[in-house]
């Protein structure tokens, strides 16, 4: 049998059909237009998503037989806002989540209602991106809107229900919403009231690895699959990725470095620092993960590459970079905003501390290194818990860079395991689809089968104790120019 993970991102839906045995039999790639009607705002358009998935579905697999293609799951982007009508038609665009116009509802929420009373009713606090924010500000200034609202859904949950008919939502993504229980696995009722909004808005939930149900017959035979198909749950992108990654069970971490970074990891046990910096959510393996995510990651090194040198050589710009933790230039990756551990979506991206002899290559290498230094944050606050991690997975965009998973080695001062497969989320989506058939008995008896480490990059201990003494400084820059934001 063959499984589709359908990994629905910022630029582009990545679809990947999985043989049985964790084969990645093929990959196909369909971008989709992202949209800033005004600074700090993201949208895009779930219909534009729709057909990207539909099209490239007929792609991946036109050279097997479809009737063999068991299920579909998925891994999505997070956060965006999806809202539909009675007749199931989208409202608006969905307000994606990098877009940072819901600072007034944030505020609303962590001063007024209270981070203490947020943090006990859905284990979280809010950030701007966040879903509840978005539904609150859609209320306040799209009123015609906000009373046509009949679901609200997040972006990979309106293709599983395209594929399906159901309105459905695994555990995993539903913790990012901030209308989620997450210790008890349930919608927040207090919350539920608190955003003006019904129990019977919000969809079904699942975990990431059970079937919704399987694809509708009249689609089925459009895409050329069997009506028996089964549509599975699904994860959040990065709860998804941990799965391509093996990142499941108690202890495990993986850092990705897509257009957003993470750093992520498992546990059997729910948990919650005392400040929220990190998030507490639900993961796909049944159990819960920590997260540390920042907003711009690889996408920085891109908006540096593409729009500001104007290259798409990326690999020539990092060969002039040799050596490492000796960079007097600072940069603070905040293009977007901020979300762990400074929750502050009007901070800015910065370079400090250039020079007469700064070099173009100083300036890329202290984008990479900025990266790192800001995953290293919310890895500082996982180790105030008395987590100890001695080695993490990384995977995303980025760790196609030897340079930068060796900066990232270092910064970090712990192993880094490269797997045999970069596709994270879309082999995390194909593998929950396989355990929902039956093919492997857990999430963690599916990983351990099909993900491979293939190589480890260990920190030099010369380097590391210079990326000490750089951090250490990196950490003071932020409050000391969050005034200027």
């Amino acid at each position: 049998m063959y499984y589709i993970g359908v990994d629905l991102g910022t630029s582009a839906v990545k679809l990947l059909l999985m043989e049985a045995d964790g084969t990645i039999k093929n990959v196909v790639s369909k971008e989709y237009p992202l949209f800033f009607p005004h600074p700090g705002w993201s949208e895009q358009k779930p219909e534009d998503w729709w057909e990207a998935v539909s099209t490239g579905i007929k792609e991946l697999i036109a050279d097997v037989d479809g009737s063999q293609v068991g299920g579909i799951s998925f891994g999505g982007q997070m956060h965006g806002l999806v809202i539909l009508d009675e007749q199931d038609q989208v409202i608006r665009p969905a307000i994606l989540w990098n877009d940072g116009r819901t600072g007034k509802e944030t505020n609303y929420l962590n001063e007024v209602i209270g981070k203490e009373a947020l943090s006990k009713y859905t284990a979280n606090i809010a950030f701007a991106g966040f879903t509840a924010p978005k539904i609150l500000w859609v209320e306040a200034n799209e009123p015609e809107h906000f009373k046509k609202i009949a679901k609200i859904m997040l972006p990979k949950d309106y293709i599983a229900y395209k594929l399906s008919g159901v309105h459905c939502c695994d555990y995993s993504d539903a913790s990012g919403m901030l209308l989620m229980d997450v210790q008890h696995k349930c919608w927040s009722k207090e919350i539920i009231e608190i955003c003006h909004i019904s129990e019977e808005q919000l969809p079904k939930l699942f975990e990431s690895y059970e079937s919704v149900g399987n694809i509708k017959a009249d689609l089925a035979a459009e895409l050329g699959l069997s009506a028996d198909c089964k549509i599975v749950a699904g994860a959040g992108d990065n709860a998804a990725a941990a799965v391509g990654t093996g990142t499941v069970g108690d202890g495990m971490c993986n850092i990705s470095l897509g257009t957003s970074g993470t750093i992520f990891i498992s546990s059997k046990e729910f948990g919650v620092d005392k400040n929220n910096a990190l998030h507490a959510f639900a993961h796909a393996d049944g159990h819960y993960h920590l997260m540390g995510c920042m907003l711009s990651a690889a996408s920085c090194n891109k908006w540096w590459m593409d729009e500001i040198i104007g290259t798409k050589d990326y690999a020539a710009e990092q060969k002039a970079i040799e050596k490492l933790g000796e960079n007097q230039v600072y940069f603070l990756p905040y293009l977007m905003g901020e979300r762990s551990p400074h929750n502050n979506p009007d901070a800015r991206g910065m370079f400090i501390g250039m020079s007469m002899d700064t070099t173009r290559a100083d300036m890329t290498q202290a984008v990479l290194e900025g990266v790192a230094f800001a995953i290293r944050d919310s890895l500082e606050v996982a180790k105030s818990l008395g987590i100890h991690i001695e080695r993490t997975k990384i995977c995303g965009g980025g760790a196609k860079s030897p340079l930068w998973k060796k900066i990232m080695a270092n910064v970090l001062n712990m192993k880094v395991d490269v797997i045999a497969s970069e596709e994270g989320p879309g082999l995390g989506g194909a593998m929950l689809a396989a355990v929902a058939c039956g093919e492997y008995e857990s999430v963690e008896a599916a990983a351990k089968a099909i993900v491979k480490v293939v190589d480890t990059i260990e920190p030099d201990a010369e380097v590391a104790a210079k990326y000490e003494e750089r951090y250490q400084k990196f950490v003071t820059l932020y409050p000391t120019v969050k005034v200027l934001f």
